[in-house]
């Protein structure tokens, strides 16, 4: 019985370890070939190992599939072109990208340095950019020649992105932009045979390494894992997913639900004297929800 991804061509940024690593194996699994892309830096983004992303496409070859490492810096725009030429040359196409690669710099923002901002922004956000503009060029062109797609990108933004999380304003400017990112465009490669959506994911990994996890009851462990998160990444690599572009997929454990965008509130008619606001606001405030806390639930 075919996979279901069977014969499709798929990257993976960040699969050397944690949830990418999940989504590369899986997607081997159901029969994709796989590039498995990951610099080998530390947390931080710090360092260079070449050994997490090669471990991977061992572990999926000694399993019958097909992979192949990648080094690349994909918030540089050269390697970023490199990683999606080395897929289309590798395995004569590209089907899917996941743009998955993240570090992590908390820090309260009065505490924060130019460089820990600098660094989060540059491989989330410009790490989503930089392969996705190659990867959706391929595409365009390959309409544009008559060609049909049914191509994926898979992006990962985080609760902390869409909900807001204290000490994580880079990280969490970073996640926002790349949920705003993959609304707009889903809809501009619609056209072109594309759907763009984005997994939030609330999983035990190294990133989250700082929450005290290691003291955590297993059951508790067991229900955070990151195997929740893999199986909705692979059916959107698949071409079941045809017809859901532009969401965001919140997805903690059993739990997996559709985060809904920014949407219009509670009105009123404006004033254009500044001392007639106040009353209006008051009234705004009055009628609008709370923010969302960071289980995407009214915050209390």
């Amino acid at each position: 019985m075919a996979g279901l991804c069977e014969g499709r061509v798929c990257i993976v940024t960040g699969a050397g370890r944690g949830i990418g690593r999940d989504y590369a194996l899986m997607l081997a699994a159901e029969g994709a070939k796989v590039v498995v892309n990951d610099l080998g830096g530390s947390r931080d983004g710090t360092g260079v190992d070449q050994g997490p992303a090669q471990e991977v496409v061992d572990e999926i070859l000694a399993a019958g599939g097909q992979a192949v490492a990648n080094t690349d810096d994909i918030s540089d725009w050269s390697g970023a072109e490199n990683l999606i030429n080395q897929a289309i040359t590798t395995f004569g196409g590209l089907d899917v990208l996941i743009n998955n690669a993240g570090i992590l710099r908390d820090r309260m923002l009065t505490n924060m340095s130019e460089a820990e901002w600098d660094a989060v922004i540059k491989v989330h956000l410009k790490g989503t950019a930089g392969p996705s503009h190659f990867a959706a060029a391929y595409w365009r062109d390959r309409s544009k020649a008559g060609e049909t797609n049914t191509a994926r990108i898979i992006n990962t933004t985080s609760p902390s992105g869409i909900y807001g999380n204290i000490g994580q304003t880079n990280y969490g400017a970073a996640k926002g932009g790349i949920a705003s990112f993959t609304i707009i465009a889903a809809d501009e490669l619609g056209r072109y045979g594309v759907t763009v959506n984005a997994i939030a994911p609330a999983a035990f990994t190294r990133l989250t390494a700082d929450l005290g996890i290691g003291d955590a009851p297993e059951e508790v462990k067991e229900a955070m894992s990151t195997k929740w998160i893999a199986p909705i990444a692979v059916w959107l690599a698949s071409e079941e997913s045809a017809g859901v572009t532009g969401r965001v997929f919140d997805v903690r454990g059993e739990l997996l639900a559709i985060s809904e965008s920014w949407h219009q509130g509670p009105k009123v008619t404006n004033t254009l004297d500044p001392s007639g606001v106040g009353p209006l606001v008051e009234e705004l405030m009055g009628k609008a929800r709370p923010n969302a806390d960071m289980l995407g639930l009214d915050r209390k």
